[in-house]
């Protein structure tokens, strides 16, 4: 069930939907051996709308023969899903769900949010803000069969120098305080089996300290962490949000309490696996 804050508003039918390339056949088998939820966080992104959905429609049908996209729309104010529908409307590509927050509630809570609402066996999420290709998930795809998670490592980081100055700190204290030796932890192109949700809910983290409860939560539930280099590509269109200094002071307060939280937490063991 979603939160409270979101509101769930369906294509044309509340139930999942049973295929997204159109019946049409691909001249390889899919990648991935079951059902395919895309989540797609996006504030005020109507302008890269376009062009994400159109990625997705190539690369879904190649990915999984049934799939779904979740778009979670932060609050826009700029007709975002509205874009998003049009781009996809009248294309039996398939059914776009729209997760909507009344109010930005920021990246954290879209993400989780678009993750419960998810049906999919394999869950895949990449930001809205169009730095990235999503027909490089079929890397992330390539490596799912010898893991449960596979994350992007931006090459060549395409943004301003102090947001890389922000997220190498974070990363430093991720490191030290969760004791995860990967790199890019917060890096918005991933790839996981279901499993790697069942572990970690129900979700705690309201900021993107979700990509690090995720890796925290898979690795000590004995699930198989993977990682691959993906370009990342520089903004084109939109504004970009984040940096302020308001949100990041309560990231690093969160990270703190995160940690305690998650201490106290007996970790989900699942069949076959041990705890790490």
């Amino acid at each position: 069930m979603l939160p409270s804050e979101s509101q769930a508003v369906a294509g044309t039918s509340s139930n999942p939907p049973e295929l997204l390339n159109g019946g049409r056949s691909t001249p390889h088998p899919p990648l991935l051996d079951g059902f395919l939820s895309l989540v797609v966080p996006a504030h005020n992104e109507a302008e890269n709308m376009p062009r994400v959905m159109s990625q997705a429609r190539t690369v879904l049908g190649e990915l999984a023969s049934s799939s779904e996209v979740i778009l979670v729309d932060d609050g826009s104010s700029d007709g975002t899903a509205e874009v998003a529908r049009a781009a996809l409307a009248g294309d039996a590509v398939g059914r776009l769900r729209v997760v909507t927050h009344e109010r930005k509630s920021g990246y954290g809570v879209s993400v989780a949010d678009g993750l419960r609402a998810a049906v999919g066996d394999y869950i895949a999420f990449v930001d809205g803000d169009g730095q990235f290709d999503l027909n490089d998930l079929t890397r992330l795809a390539g490596r799912i069969q010898t893991a449960d998670l596979v994350a992007g490592i931006r090459a060549s980081r395409a943004d301003p120098w102090f947001r890389m100055i922000i997220s190498g700190t974070f990363n430093v204290l991720v490191r030290l305080l969760y004791g995860l030796r990967y790199r890019d932890v917060d890096c918005g192109l991933k790839l996981m089996r279901r499993s790697v949700l069942d572990a970690a809910t129900p979700i705690r983290a309201r900021s993107a300290l979700l990509n690090t409860e995720l890796f925290f939560q898979a690795r000590r539930s004995g699930l198989r962490i993977e990682q691959v280099e993906v370009p990342h590509y520089p903004r084109t269109a939109g504004v970009r949000s984040g940096a302020r200094l308001g949100p990041i002071l309560r990231a690093v307060r969160e990270l703190v309490v995160l940690r305690i939280r998650l201490a106290r937490r007996n970790p989900v063991i699942l069949p076959g696996r041990s705890a790490n």
